[in-house]
Order: C-alpha cells, then sequence, then structure tokens
C-alpha cells in the first residue's frame, strides 16, 4: 500500500489543531501532517518525496510569515513531483487579487474562508485525496473505506 500523506499548514497552532482535528476520520489510511510555515512544508515535501512517498493534498493558510499561502501552493503547483498533489487554500484575510492569483498561478482546487465547516473541509479533502489516487493510477482498493464513493463510481465508468 503507498504512503499517501496530507499536509496542513498554518502559522497559528489553534487553527492548525482544528484542521487536524476536521481531518482525523482520514487519519486511520492517510497521514496527516501539519507545518506551521511554508518553508516546513516545503522541506517537508522534499523529505516525503525522496523516502518514496507521495503528498496527496496540501491545505494552506494564506497569510503567514515569510511566504505566503498562494506562494507555497504555486510553488507546489509548478514541482514536478508534485504535479498531481490537490491543493486548498484555507484563510480569512485573502483579497480578492489573492484569491484570484491562488486561482491562476497555484491552480488550487478549493478555498475556505475561515470560519469553515468542519464536515465540508472534511468531503473535499476526501474528494481531492479520492481524485489524487485516481490520477496518480493507483489501486483505490486499500483506501475504499475513505474515498469519495461518488469519484470512484465516476472514475471507473
Amino acid at each position: 500500500m503507498e504512503k499517501i500523506n496530507i499536509i496542513c499548514v498554518d502559522d497559528q497552532r489553534e487553527v492548525l489543531s482544528a484542521v487536524l482535528n476536521d481531518l482525523a476520520p482520514l487519519a486511520s489510511l492517510f497521514n496527516i501532517e501539519d507545518c506551521e510555515s511554508a518553508a516546513e512544508a516545503l522541506e517537508l515535501m522534499d523529505e516525503l518525496d525522496a523516502e518514496g512517498e507521495m503528498v496527496a493534498l496540501v491545505i494552506s493558510d494564506h497569510v503567514m510569515p515569510g511566504q505566503t499561502g498562494v506562494e507555497l501552493l504555486t510553488e507546489v503547483s509548478r514541482d514536478s513531483r508534485f504535479i498531481h498533489t490537490k491543493k486548498v487554500l484555507l484563510t480569512g484575510q485573502a483579497t480578492h487579487q489573492d484569491t484570484i492569483q491562488a486561482i491562476n498561478d497555484a491552480r488550487i482546487e478549493s478555498y475556505f474562508e475561515k470560519p469553515w465547516k468542519a464536515d465540508t473541509l472534511l468531503s473535499t479533502a476526501r474528494n481531492l485525496v479520492t481524485e489524487f489516487i485516481f490520477d496518480m493510477g493507483i489501486d483505490y482498493q486499500p483506501y475504499h473505506d475513505e474515498l469519495d464513493h461518488s469519484v470512484v463510481l465516476r472514475r471507473l465508468r
């Protein structure tokens, strides 16, 4: 079974804890990592890639010291090792221009404003990880219980 990771990035520990809590139902099959900065996330992604592990999803806050979430997700989208990695921007402070940049440059799959709805974040994460598994050609059956079954059915047609 492939080692599949979800990375959550936010410089505020309480927000990061809330995201991890919301994604906890996925933790039985997927490794969920937390980082407090873009630099930490990029370093972790390098390590995971070097170990032959995959990064299915990056969920990032936007306003962080150093590198913003949009800058992080743009860098991820331009890295050929992570071409299939799904990206979500989770923020309460992005401007209209930041949002446009996230869509155009970072090619995010989803955008959430804080506060978000836990069930919607979990559902979106489940959907995107399922898409990643199919995009990568990974056998979905070992992950079946945690996947978005509507995506599975659509992809199997």
